[in-house]
Parts: C-alpha cells; sequence; structure tokens
C-alpha cells in the first residue's frame, strides 16, 4: 500500500495533497488540513478518517453535500480512484489515490472542472482591473469558456432586471462571434423554468413532446440539444449551522445540433461549476459597476455643489446705510434655495430671498435661472412688484412645467425707504422700536399663473430696524419629537440677537435652528437672510 494522497482541483489549479493523518479534514477553514475556495464548500465540509485499515470519507453535515462518483454519500469506504465531489457545483473536485495504478480516463471530469477553476479565478482578475466595461468582460469570458468546453454551437446568458424579469445579456456563435437579439431565436420557456425552479435542464431532442411547438423557431435552425443552468448567488452566513441564503440572478443557455459533450454528465458538471462561479464574478461585477457610477455621481454632485455655492453672493454685504448677512444650508448636495443681493444704478439696495418647489438637481437649475434673471435686471430701475411679474412670466415662457418658487424681493433706499413685494413666500420679520410686524403684501407664487399680479408696499425704517427673511426650511425645521420651529422661535432668537452685527444676529438664527433640531434628519433646505439698516 503506498501513501494516500488526494490529486486536487479547485481555483488553485491542480496539486496532490497527502492524507498524513489518521483524520484529515476538508472545508472552507484555513485550519483544515485542506482548505478549499468555492460558493459551494462549507466551514467544516467533510472528513477523510483511517478505520479498521481502510480510508473512509465522512460528510459533515455540509450544506450542499458530498458527492463520491457522482453520488451523495453521508459516509463511504474510499477505493482507489474514486472521484469526490466537495459541494453540488462549485466545490473542488478530488481523486483519491493510494496505489500507483492509472485510473482511466483520469482527468477526463477534472480537467474540464479544472479549466473551469481557471476561468473563475481570471473572472476575480478581471474584476480587480477596475475597468468600468468589466461586466461585459465578464460575460464574454463565461459565455466564451461554456461554449469551448461543451462544444455547444450556440449560448446566451441572461440575468434578471430589478423587477425580477430575465433580460438578453449577451449571446454567442462559435469562435466567439456575438449575436444581436433579432438573430438569436429561441423560446423564453426553458430559461424562465430554470432561473425559477434553480434546477439545471437538459434536452435532448427539442422536437420531443410538446417542445415542438413551443420551440418551432429553434427547431428550424437545425437546434436539437440544449443545456441551460442557473446562474445562483450564495451569501454566505458565518454562523455554524445557519445556511447560506441563495438565489438566481440569471441563467446560462447552451444548444448544438449535435450531442457531442453538450448533453454528457461531465459537460453538465463542469457547467453547473462555471455557472456557479460566473455568478459571484458577475454579482460582484455588477456591483463594482454600480459602485463606481455611484461615485461619478457622487463626484458630479459634489462639483455641482461647489457652482451652486459659487453662484451665491458673498454672504456679508455692506453698502454703507445698510448691512445684508445670508446663508443657505441645502439638505442634499444641491438644493432648491438662494438668495441675491442688487446693486442698483440709483444706489439703493437690492435683496432677494426664494425657495423653488422641490429638490435636488432639478430645483438647483430653476434656482441658477432666478439667480441669472435677477442679475440681468440688476441695472434697471424695476420696482419690486414688477420685478416679480417679470420673473413669473419669464418662468412661464420657458415651460418648466411643476416647477414653481416663492420669493421675497426688496429693496432698501438711502433714507431708510424699504419697498417690497411679497410672492407666496413666509413673510419675513422685521424688527423696530414699535415691535415685531410682518411683511406679507405681494401676490401669489411664481411660474404657475400667466395672469398673476403683484402688489407692493413701502415701509419707513429707522436706524438699527433688523428685518429676517427666510425660508420655510427654517420655519419648519423638525425636532426628534417631530414638532415644528415655528414662527415664535425665529421671533424670540432675533429679538434676542436685535442688537449684535448682522453676522451675530444671522449665527443665532442658524444655531438655535441646529440646536432645535438635534437629533433630526434635516428635511429641507435652510435658508436666512439678515438686513439691518444703519443709516
Amino acid at each position: 500500500m503506498h501513501e494516500p494522497r488526494l490529486e486536487v482541483v479547485d481555483s488553485l489549479g491542480r496539486r496532490v495533497v497527502l492524507i498524513d493523518k489518521p483524520s484529515f479534514s476538508i472545508g472552507r477553514r484555513s485550519v483544515n488540513d485542506l482548505a478549499l475556495t468555492g460558493t459551494d464548500v462549507s466551514r467544516e465540509h467533510a472528513d477523510i478518517v483511517l478505520t479498521d485499515g481502510r480510508y473512509v470519507i465522512r460528510d459533515r453535515a455540509s450544506r450542499c453535500g458530498t458527492m463520491v462518483n457522482g453520488t451523495q454519500i453521508t459516509e463511504r469506504p474510499l477505493k482507489h480512484g474514486d472521484r469526490i465531489r466537495i459541494g453540488r457545483t462549485a466545490g473542488a473536485e478530488l481523486v483519491f489515490l493510494i496505489d500507483d495504478t492509472p485510473v482511466s480516463d483520469m482527468g477526463s471530469g477534472t480537467s474540464i472542472v479544472g479549466g473551469f477553476r481557471q476561468v473563475a479565478a481570471l473572472l476575480d482578475a478581471l474584476r480587480a482591473l477596475g475597468s468600468s466595461r468589466v461586466l461585459d468582460e465578464v460575460l464574454l469570458l463565461v459565455m466564451d469558456a461554456a461554449i469551448d468546453v461543451t462544444g455547444a454551437e450556440r449560448g446566451f446568458i441572461m440575468l434578471a432586471n430589478d423587477a425580477g424579469v430575465l433580460e438578453m445579456k449577451l449571446a454567442r456563435l462559435q469562435g466567439k462571434v456575438s449575436l444581436s437579439g433579432a438573430r438569436f431565436e429561441t423560446s423564453r420557456k426553458i430559461p424562465e423554468q430554470v432561473f425559477a425552479s434553480g434546477q439545471p435542464r437538459i434536452v435532448a431532442d427539442l422536437r420531443d413532446g410538446d417542445l415542438a411547438q413551443a420551440h418551432g423557431g429553434t427547431i428550424a435552425l437545425g437546434i436539437r440539444h440544449v443545456l441551460c443552468v442557473p446562474l445562483r448567488l450564495v451569501h454566505y452566513v458565518d454562523v455554524p449551522g445557519a445556511a447560506g441564503e441563495a438565489r438566481a440572478i440569471g441563467v446560462l443557455y447552451l444548444d448544438s445540433r449535435e450531442k457531442g459533450r453538450l448533453l454528457s454528465d461531465t459537460a453538465r458538471t463542469a457547467l453547473e461549476t462555471l455557472a456557479a462561479e460566473a455568478a459571484v464574478a458577475i454579482e460582484n461585477a455588477r456591483l463594482y459597476r454600480e459602485a463606481t457610477e455611484k461615485a461619478r455621481m457622487d463626484e458630479e454632485l459634489r462639483i455641482a455643489s461647489q457652482i451652486q455655492q459659487s453662484l451665491l453672493p458673498q454672504a456679508r454685504k455692506n453698502v454703507g446705510f445698510c448691512e445684508a448677512m445670508g446663508a443657505s444650508i441645502p439638505c442634499r448636495a444641491i438644493g432648491g434655495d438662494f438668495f441675491e443681493y442688487l446693486d442698483r444704478p440709483d444706489g439703493s439696495f437690492g435683496f432677494a430671498l426664494g425657495d423653488v418647489s422641490g429638490k435636488g438637481p432639478p430645483a438647483a437649475l430653476l434656482t441658477a435661472v432666478l439667480q441669472g434673471i435677477f442679475a440681468g435686471q440688476a441695472f434697471a430701475l424695476v420696482e419690486p412688484g414688477e420685478m416679480l411679474s417679470r420673473v413669473n412670466r419669464a418662468l412661464l415662457s420657458r415651460g418648466v412645467e411643476a416647477r414653481f418658487a416663492t420669493i421675497f424681493f426688496g429693496v432698501i433706499t438711502q433714507d431708510g425707504r424699504l419697498t417690497y413685494c411679497n410672492a407666496g413666500h413666509n413673510p419675513p420679520l422685521l424688527l423696530t422700536g414699535g415691535g415685531v410686524r410682518k411683511l406679507e403684501t405681494g401676490g401669489m407664487i411664481v411660474g404657475l399663473f400667466p395672469h398673476a399680479t403683484y402688489d407692493q408696499e413701502t415701509v419707513q425704517l429707522s436706524t438699527g430696524d433688523l428685518l429676517t427673511v427666510f425660508s420655510d426650511g427654517v420655519s419648519e425645521a423638525l425636532s426628534a419629537a417631530g414638532e415644528e420651529f415655528g414662527e415664535d422661535r425665529i421671533r424670540s432668537a432675533m429679538t434676542a440677537a436685535n442688537r449684535e452685527s448682522t453676522e451675530a444676529a444671522l449665527q443665532a438664527l442658524l444655531a438655535s435652528v441646529k440646536q432645535f433640531a438635534h437629533g433630526a434628519v434635516q428635511s429641507d433646505d435652510v435658508t436666512a437672510m439678515v438686513v439691518k439698516y444703519l443709516a
């Protein structure tokens, strides 16, 4: 009797491992005597033990089982040349050797599996390339390997979309020739059955029974024989005794005019092995592509955020007779609020604060349009009411559907006259020596009604009067308990900071909102402006 050993074919290639102890462990854990990788290998899969002078293999209640010469076993004595498969498909192929007698057809099965193992290693390497085409490369590699090894004439891969419906991703002929969907005629019945059941299917002849009617177009091409296997993805749960979660992500389909190797047990086993390994690589490639796409979008949003912030004026504005301080904090990368300052030809100071409906990129684009409209009117002595009428007409002329805005626009002259128009915006609060008043005169929101009219009002300011303009992201900020910040808290914060600079007053308001909303998610853009008359 010679020294017992195992010829192993797995993702590492082909090698020989000596069985040099009475109890030889096999499994996915690194502490095993033979450590294997693969989606079907359990942490502690099987043991080979020496009992009464004979070697016996015992399955250790593995999740995917242990096969000897094609039969699943719990315990079985081994003889020279026995072929052991760890797992149903994507484990490893072992041959038990105990003397030097040649094993007939040695390697015919393992060579195919070994070839697929090398393909699996290539799939991992492709994913590591970092190419935006990595998923396409993986699909091509899987399909070409399956056709070459099985001798199939045609093949395709279908992957499930988010709705669970199979979609054609790749169709190929022998010789690595791609086919369009229009040129690849086959029934969806077999792929959909395999996808739903999770079980492979072999059809010896499509002309038999009910298949002939369902596959008339395929039969007309001379195709008779079909092998279809599911692409099943296994998510491991590294808890002793816990089963992994498996789900189908698609199917791998092959057909041919001649049976050849396509309908052999070896081809089926090897194809199932490839399918299991390919499912992992395909899913990883798909996740990688999604991750790179998300990273690209995040980078674009970061740049858009920088651009949007650069479009806003400098936060602090001092024109001698009055001072303003503004800030806008978007709830997402980019927001739908804005504020703007205007130096008018007659020396008066204009200021606006707006809130566009919605959030994210669409709202941000409309804020840029509105800022452009105000900037374009900076050199014209337009009254606030007329200004917002022009803004309303400009939005309507551009046909921006389901997008509107609330805007407050005011103008302060050197002698303290404040003329304003409020187009559906939260009424700003004016703190004077006589108390607090709301500025509500104006009209409807802009961008919806072509015949909307806008009124205006003039208020005489005194030195030290403080105006606070804010979006509903301030007044409607929610606490962790779901309570709104509200107008009363804005009054309290601004009254307390009435004698402070505009910068200190604004920071006091924002700090009060932040403290109130601590523990809650910011659900809207927070924008505020404080204007103080200094003359």
